[in-house]
């Protein structure tokens, strides 16, 4: 009979140590799930800073002009630069560089535009010449689409996690001008 209770209390805590390993490994699968959480949240605001950087400087009536300053108050006085406070303390959490580069600039053919488009108007105007209208013979209007490739890097301030973004965009402009 006493021998019983010795295996008895063998047998308890046997099980209470694998009680307490289901509990410490349960504990770090639930650390380890709201780690992944917390990087995908930090991920997102970083991807959403950045793109709300890229339509910030795309609107912007600087970015035709001067593509490399477009950004009217930069974030610490660097030209294209955007802070972005996220969780609303009154600190930066994302710093965001935006660099707008040009890839081409490509005539627009009169076929393609729309001649009730008011804003294609000035692009179906010519200069006459002596014997027509000015890209009459080669079919060219007097306009051009600018192809940016407008890239965003932002930057998150508490752990250097970078996200990238890129996205095209196209600007008209005079046929006669090229890429700066």
């Amino acid at each position: 009979m006493f021998r019983q209770r010795g295996i008895a209390l063998l047998m308890s805590i046997v099980m209470l140590l694998l009680m307490t390993l289901m509990a410490l490994t349960a504990f770090k699968l639930g650390k380890s799930s709201l780690q992944i959480a917390g990087n995908q949240q930090q991920r997102s605001q970083g991807l959403t800073a950045a793109q709300g950087a890229i339509e910030q400087v795309i609107s912007s009536t600087q970015f035709a002009t001067t593509p490399a300053n477009a950004v009217p108050a930069p974030c610490g006085g660097v030209p294209n630069t955007t802070c972005v406070d996220v969780d609303g303390d009154g600190v930066a959490d994302v710093n965001v560089l935006v660099t707008p580069t040009c890839v081409s600039a490509q005539i627009i053919p009169v076929s393609a535009l729309n001649y009730s488009d008011p804003n294609d108007a000035g692009c179906l105007a010519g200069v006459s010449q002596g014997g027509g209208i000015d890209g009459a013979a080669n079919n060219n209007s007097m306009c051009a689409n600018m192809i940016w490739d407008v890239q965003a890097v932002a930057t998150d301030t508490t752990n250097n996690a970078q996200n990238i973004v890129h996205q095209g965009t196209a600007v008209r402009v005079a046929a006669t001008t090229t890429c700066p």
